[in-house]
C-alpha cells in the first residue's frame, strides 16, 4: 500500500497493516525533516521548515507500482509506504516505509528499494524554507 497524508504519519497503524504471521522480520525507515541542507553552491543552509506538494492521484499510482514491484522482486510478505505533504517542521516525519518478510535480508533490501524508487519516481516536490528568509525547490523527496 502506498499513501499520501496531510496529517502526521501514524506508524502504529501502518505497521499493523503489514503485520503478517508468516513474517519473522520487519524493517522500517523513517525520514525526518532535518535542520540543514546544502544548496547548489554547497553552502550549508539552515532549514526552518519544508513544504511538500504532490500530484496525489499520480503519486499514489506510481507509488503503488513501486510497492507491487518490490513484492515481485523480493521475497517479502507485505510492504507499505506513506509520504507526508503540506507544511512540515524540523523533526517531523516526511516518509515512512515498512516491510515484513520471512527473513530480515529481504526486508532490508525491499525497504531500501522502495525508498530509493519513491525518491526517484514519485511526483512529490519539496520547497525548503530557510532561517535567512529564502526558500527554494529542491530535487528530491527526502
Amino acid at each position: 500500500m502506498f499513501s499520501i497524508s496531510n496529517e502526521p504519519i501514524n506508524t502504529e497503524e501502518l505497521k499493523l497493516k503489514i503485520t503478517d504471521p508468516r513474517s519473522g522480520g520487519f524493517v522500517c525507515f523513517e525520514g525526518w525533516v532535518r535542520n540543514h541542507n546544502l544548496d547548489n553552491q554547497q553552502v550549508n543552509k539552515k532549514v526552518l521548515e519544508l513544504h511538500y506538494e504532490a500530484h496525489e492521484k499520480l503519486a499514489i499510482k506510481v507509488g503503488q507500482k513501486i510497492i507491487d514491484q518490490a513484492l515481485e522482486k523480493f521475497e517479502i510478505n507485505q510492504a507499505c509506504c506513506c509520504h507526508r505533504i503540506g507544511q512540515l517542521k524540523v523533526g517531523d516525519m516526511a516518509i515512512w516505509v515498512g516491510v515484513s518478510a520471512d527473513h530480515r535480508q529481504a526486508a532490508f533490501e525491499a525497504c531500501e528499494y522502495i525508498l530509493n524508487q519513491t525518491k526517484a519516481n514519485v511526483p512529490i516536490w519539496k520547497n525548503e524554507h530557510y532561517h535567512d528568509g529564502e526558500s527554494g525547490w529542491v530535487e528530491a523527496n527526502l
